[in-house]
């Protein structure tokens, strides 16, 4: 199995989690970790794209919060990069894709707090993706940090869970039995 894992992350927690996802995901075939700012990797012989983001402002992040978001970090924020946002506009449609979306944010009900997870995956699932599992929600204690207490090892198990669901429904036409099985255990 070949996996991409993308990620947006200002103070870490959203790639410390990826890296996560990525490493399990390594352990059932090949796995990269880019970042939303690196160039578009090639999907050609992909068969999962994970796609990871913060929580900015009940959604995806946008150049005003990525801003903000840097100037807290206390880092330049004269270039705030193109984001989630910006890499999935870069994104080119696919036939069959599978993907799957996860985000980190504070620990409330996502009516209140929103969830770029779930705009992700409306995004991807307009670019010809579709979703192996719902999307995912990851919890950090505040807005710099850092992730709650086994998260990262919820992460793992997340990435374990997707490799079984990909590698147990290889043909996109069994992707709604994955989704049901994924979603089953979460």
């Amino acid at each position: 199995m070949r996996s991409v894992v993308v990620c947006e992350s200002w103070f870490g927690n959203t790639k410390r989690l990826a890296e996560a996802v990525a490493e399990e995901l390594a352990r059932h075939g090949d796995a990269w970790l880019v970042s939303v700012d690196d160039e578009m990797p090639t999907l050609e012989g992909v068969d999962l794209v994970v796609v990871g983001a913060p929580t900015h402002i009940h959604g995806m992040s946008s150049a005003m919060s990525r801003r903000s978001a840097l100037e807290q970090a206390k880092i330049d924020a004269s270039d705030p990069g193109r984001g989630v946002k910006g890499w999935l506009k870069a994104l080119p449609e696919v036939e069959h894709g599978r993907a799957a979306t996860f985000d980190t944010r504070a620990h409330k009900p996502a009516a209140l707090v929103g969830s770029a997870a779930k705009g992700i995956a409306k995004r991807l699932r307009r670019n010809g993706f579709e979703l192996v599992a719902p999307p995912e929600s990851f919890f950090i204690i505040d807005v710099d940090g850092p992730l709650e207490e086994g998260e990262h090892e919820r992460a793992a198990d997340w990435a374990r869970r997707l490799a079984e669901a990909v590698e147990q429904h290889p043909g996109s036409e069994a992707a709604e039995s994955a989704v049901a099985a994924v979603a089953a255990v979460s």
